[in-house]
């Protein structure tokens, strides 16, 4: 069995970054269509998703080539459909309202969870259920993406609640801009540098895998999308402390709005207090 190619391995890593630039966008653009358009926009992506579901499955048992893309693809469809979910605002948390002025501390984060945690749950659940639907099987390119998504979206999250300087406001739609009120905006917080660490840690890791000669062919290209997603993940939390050029990636998605200067206000009045 002859190891994968660097022309393969570079394929995987255009593929991961094109599925990650046209996902995102399709997202942004579904949850803002008009209100009208929710309810089949919910009910074909949930129809998606559980097809996805079941391509994971079957994906799991194929250690081809192809299943690795196969798998990475379900992965990311089932992720992006909690996204849409969340986006949307039919699967947030207790909380719809902005944060308490006076909030600080232990009650600061109570109240932020609370605007987040069925979504939370959910992506826990889901995340126990492709772990489960893969046990055991040879190929755990789907599991391992799902996983690695929901890592990095942990620590994005904590970040944002522990203060970064450039919180992404920009994809949040009307009907969340109360969650701006939860964001913290700071010149640094110590958490930062340790999710740089560990994303690098499992680049080179990843790196490490699809480079091997002694790894097989379905399981190098599995790694090399896994790579790719990581260092967008690495870029993305880099983004949270340097200017993100959002509109420039996902103009055509977002749409024209004012949102950026109202949220700046609120976010400046919000880090003043925090600080």
């Amino acid at each position: 069995m002859e190891p994968v190619s660097t022309s393969q391995i570079a394929v995987a890593l255009a593929t991961s970054l094109l599925l990650w630039w046209f996902s995102t966008g399709a997202i942004l653009w579904l949850v803002r269509l008009p209100r009208a358009a929710a309810g089949w926009t919910l009910g074909v992506s949930s129809v998606v998703a559980l097809l996805a579901l079941i391509g994971l499955v079957l994906s799991a048992r194929d250690t081809s080539v192809m299943g690795a893309y196969g798998a990475f693809g379900f992965a990311l469809t089932v992720w992006g459909w909690h996204e849409l979910g969340f986006l949307m605002g039919k699967v947030t948390g207790p909380r719809r309202t902005p944060c308490p002025p006076t909030a600080t501390g232990w009650t600061r984060f109570r109240v932020s969870a609370e605007t987040v945690i069925h979504h939370e749950i959910a992506l826990a659940l889901t995340a126990v259920l492709v772990v489960a639907l893969a046990w055991g099987q040879p190929n755990q390119t789907g599991t391992l993406t799902f996983v690695l998504l929901l890592g990095m979206r942990l620590s994005t999250k904590l970040n944002i609640y522990l203060g970064v300087r450039n919180p992404p406001i920009t994809f949040l739609p009307t009907n969340l801009t109360y969650l701006q009120t939860y964001f913290r905006r700071a010149r640094f917080n110590a958490l930062f540098p340790l999710s740089l660490a560990l994303s690098v840690i499992a680049a080179i890791l990843l790196r490490h895998v699809a480079t091997d000669a002694g790894t097989p062919p379905g399981e190098a290209i599995g790694a090399s999308l896994m790579l790719a997603l990581t260092l967008l993940g690495l870029l993305e939390h880099a983004f949270l402390m340097t200017p993100s050029p959002d509109r420039t990636l996902w103009g055509w998605a977002l749409g024209d709005d004012n949102k950026q200067s109202r949220a700046d206000i609120v976010l400046a009045a919000a880090g003043e207090r925090d600080r």
